[in-house]
């Protein structure tokens, strides 16, 4: 406990994975009752099918499906039912046969060569079978060349017996190679946990390969099974959703070597998005977790599966560490696997922090003004802006430049010239030097004086003053040609616009 918190600090705490603690000095929930699971914790699911009236016969169309489902006491019954109801049909076709040739009254007679050698009664011909079928061939009982319909009956007999030998034994192969016990190797961890990582909100589990035979190509999903109601009024009791845990990152695909923790992350996306602390007392949900791979060893697919209610998920929990550092390996502590600490996390949902977090510091969205119809042209020459659309297409600092919203912080004088050239403000930063030092001069009173230095600032040569804008800006002011490329007409116009 001591090593603990020198390590992860005082506010941890270890737990056991039997505690219910959610981190926070509240009084513990009242133990709700214990509801009916979909799939139990060892992985088999609680379903049962019933009233299929005819559809029973489609067991029999799949019979070795069948049988391999079944379980091993059925299995074994069935096998040695098959065996013995085949030896003694058979034996009892070697009997009629010895009967009906009077066999079984001659069997002294020297003379005589009958169908079997040595079946007087049914058990030397139960014996006869079983050594031929079992190819024993103690020598003493042999079919003899005067039968032929011995002879047709032993050929029926040695191809029926090949068939039931290779169903039976093979059913029973496979049922004994069957994975399903190689999951027995594959732990889960007891309770899943809440609690922060990376700054996100999420939700844990851990899963474990106790073998040193690997896990070839492990994959594991995560469905969410709730009860809800969609807007037309239809109950769905176990409708499934999704929980992504790295499918779009490849975070799913395993490598199974020593525990890892498996994280769905909080998000818009995910259905806790709107789960909180108190909120889980009386929400009802059941994870299923499905863990995937190819068994190292013989190549069969095998699939482990548990299950974790709303009373099996802690909230403020994160797991023990069991993985350490030894002197050329590393050991992994199984006895620590299901074991968990309390960190502090907060009790509200994803949403609610979101929506606090906005309601304490709101985005100021900057205030964009409309374009007049009615602008007129400025004096420095800039033709009228463009709609909005039009600047919002310039460049940030552009927009900041042509833009007609961010006036509040410009001297009203300043706002006056503006009103008068086209609506455009500019902020001290983005205006010239000149203009700079004129707006800044004291006792400039008269809006004529500030007007006229504007236009004289203004009327110095294209060449000069536009050639310095980006191109954007370059058309608005002259159409993205300077003064020195234009006809002697136009040259004389537009010098004839600043006198």
């Amino acid at each position: 406990m001591s090593a603990l918190r020198k390590k992860f600090g005082d506010d941890y705490q270890v737990v056991t994975t039997s505690s219910s603690g959610s981190g926070f000095n509240q009084a513990p929930p009242e133990k709700k009752k214990k509801r009916q699971r979909f799939v139990d914790k060892n992985g088999r699911c609680n379903v049962q099918h019933g009233n299929l009236g005819g559809e029973t016969s489609r067991y029999l169309s799949d019979l070795f499906t069948t049988l391999v489902d079944l379980k091993w006491r059925w299995n074994l019954f069935i096998f040695i039912l098959t065996y013995t109801v085949a030896w003694l049909f058979m034996a009892s076709m070697w009997w009629v046969i010895a009967y009906i040739r009077g066999d079984l009254h001659r069997t002294h007679d020297d003379k005589y060569t009958p169908c079997v050698a040595n079946v007087y009664n049914f058990p030397s011909a139960f014996l006869f079978f079983i050594e031929t079928e079992a190819t024993i061939g103690y020598g003493y009982r042999y079919i003899t060349d005067k039968c032929p319909e011995g002879i047709i009956l032993f050929l029926f007999q040695s191809i029926l017996g090949s068939i039931v030998d290779a169903f039976l034994i093979g059913c029973m192969f496979i049922k004994m190679s069957q994975p399903k016990k190689r999951a027995e190797t594959l732990m889960f961890s007891e309770h899943a946990v809440i609690s922060m990582r990376d700054g996100k909100q999420t939700l844990m589990f851990r899963v474990g390969n106790l073998r040193n035979s690997h896990m070839v190509s492990a994959q594991i999903r995560c469905k969410l099974l709730k009860s809800r109601q969609t807007p037309e009024g239809e109950f769905l009791p176990l409708d499934q959703l999704e929980l992504d845990v790295g499918f779009s990152t490849g975070a799913d695909q395993l490598f199974l070597v020593s525990p890892l923790t498996i994280c769905h992350v909080i998000d818009t996306k995910s259905p806790f998005y709107e789960l909180s602390q108190r909120s889980m007392q009386t929400e009802q949900f059941e994870i299923v977790v499905i863990l995937e791979g190819i068994v190292e060893t013989t190549g069969m697919t095998c699939q482990a599966r548990t299950s974790y209610t709303e009373d099996e998920v802690l909230w403020g929990h994160r797991f023990f560490p069991v993985i350490s550092l030894e002197e050329g390996f590393f050991k992994v502590d199984y006895s620590q696997f299901h074991a968990t600490f309390e960190v502090p996390t907060l009790p509200y949902s994803v949403k609610e922090q979101e929506d606090a977090l906005l309601l304490s510091s709101p985005l100021m969205a900057p205030s964009l003004c409309n374009s007049g119809d009615n602008r007129t042209s400025s004096l420095d020459g800039l033709e009228a802006l463009e709609d909005s659309d039009s600047t919002a297409k310039l460049p940030t600092k552009l927009q900041k430049m042509t833009g007609g919203g961010c006036r509040d912080g410009l001297p009203r004088k300043l706002l006056r010239m503006s009103s008068t050239t086209s609506e455009m403000t500019y902020s001290l930063g983005d205006l010239p030097m000149k203009l700079q030092r004129i707006s800044s001069v004291p006792g400039v009173s008269d809006d004529k004086l500030l007007l006229g230095k504007a236009s004289k600032i203004c009327t110095e040569p294209m060449s000069k003053s536009v050639a310095d804008l980006p191109p954007k800006l370059q058309r608005l002011a002259g159409g993205g040609r300077m003064d020195g490329h234009l006809p002697p007409k136009l040259r004389k116009m537009n010098s004839d616009r600043f006198t």
